[in-house]
This record gives C-alpha cells, sequence and structure tokens, in this order.
C-alpha cells in the first residue's frame, strides 16, 4: 500500500466520523431526556400513592390496602411509560 493509498483510505474513514459527530446528543439534550424519564416514571408512582390514601382514609378503619395497590399499578405504569418513550425517542 503506497502512501497516496493510505491517505485516501483514511480521509474516507474520516468522512464518516464527522456526520456522527454533529448528530451526537448534547449534554443538555441528554439531561432533558433523563429528566423526561424521571417525570414519566414518578407522576404515576406518586399520583397513584396519593389516590390510594385517599381512597384509605375514606373508610372508617385505615388500611393500605388501596395504597398499596395503586403504588404497583403507577410503578408498572411509570415503566410501560418509560419504556413507551425510549422505544419511540431513543
Amino acid at each position: 500500500m503506497n502512501d497516496k493509498q493510505w491517505r485516501q483510505d483514511v480521509e474516507g474513514d474520516c468522512g464518516g466520523l464527522k456526520p456522527g459527530e454533529r448528530n451526537r446528543r448534547s449534554l443538555l439534550a441528554q439531561t432533558v431526556f433523563l429528566g423526561s424519564l424521571s417525570i414519566l416514571f414518578v407522576v404515576p408512582l406518586l399520583a397513584g400513592a396519593y389516590l390510594g390514601h385517599w381512597l384509605d382514609s375514606q373508610h372508617a378503619g385505615y388500611s393500605v390496602r388501596w395504597t398499596v395497590n395503586l403504588i404497583i399499578l403507577g410503578l408498572a405504569l411509570g415503566i410501560f411509560n418509560v419504556y413507551l418513550f425510549i422505544r419511540k425517542y431513543w
């Protein structure tokens, strides 16, 4: 392999790297993505906990039946939200 052939090969390889560097996500974009994921996960979890606590407080004998069940439902919904979001935007 001569010098000219080697230079052309290196330039061709470098040409493929430049679009990849331009399309790379910035730190701000990654932070926004992570923040969106955390909101999609935490909001259903907290909503389930709040709604469950409210339903449990409506009955005379306090129990945690609704609270625990709705926290588990909120957890499952949050995981499903995160899965769909990553599948669509990653």
